[in-house]
């Protein structure tokens, strides 16, 4: 089962074919299905802020491509390109799966995009300074449509307001919610957070 794509994105669904084979094989269908959503949301957001949409897809389509991995391997993987994790994230096993996704982007499959590349190396935590591409992902995450959180409506509606108001929303939910948590909040998160604040205020 897959979304209903739109546009390009339906071209764009057929040329990345072969990538699309490769997250049919790693990821569970539950996490395939978020995949190719978060591909169809970021073709979206893409054409709406006018940004690369092919890009855009293909970010979306491989972000979580290492998520499934055990974490064994996840952080073999790492090791074996000298992938050194900081404090926070040796704590927080959700964030692995972005660090090593970048890696096997690059090192496995020899995808050359650095664009890409960051956006898929940031779509967990954000950081200050994102590119377009980066923001566009990183919303995407958040309001694909197989998402069913608790304010994924309110997400959906403020994307559609302005990608700035959007990363404002997200960033006080995401510091909010795992503030709530007790969970540790990576210092990427804490300076994006901190960029968003300081600019609308």
């Amino acid at each position: 089962m897959e979304p209903i794509f739109f546009g390009k994105g339906i071209e764009y669904r057929k040329e990345f074919a072969n990538y699309v084979e490769i997250l049919s094989e790693r990821l569970t269908e539950k996490r395939f299905f978020h995949s190719l959503s978060v591909a169809k949301e970021a073709y979206r957001l893409a054409e709406k802020y006018g940004a690369d949409t092919k890009k855009a897809f293909l970010a979306g389509l491989l972000h979580d491509i290492c998520k499934d991995d055990e974490p064994n391997l996840q952080l073999q993987l790492l090791n074996e390109f000298g992938i050194i994790l900081d404090t926070v994230e040796k704590s927080a096993r959700k964030l692995w799966h972005a660090r090593a996704g970048a890696v096997y982007l690059k090192e496995k499959l020899c995808l050359t995009d650095d664009e890409i590349i960051s956006a898929v190396r940031y779509h967990t935590t954000a950081r200050a300074g994102m590119s377009l591409l980066e923001k566009i992902l990183y919303l995407a995450d958040f309001t694909s449509e197989d998402r069913d959180y608790s304010g994924v409506e309110d997400m959906r509606r403020a994307v559609d307001v302005s990608l700035e108001h959007a990363m404002r929303e997200a960033l006080i939910f995401t510091v909010v919610d795992l503030s709530e948590k007790r969970m540790p909040i990576h210092t990427d998160t804490l300076d994006a957070y901190r960029e968003v604040v300081r600019v609308s205020s």
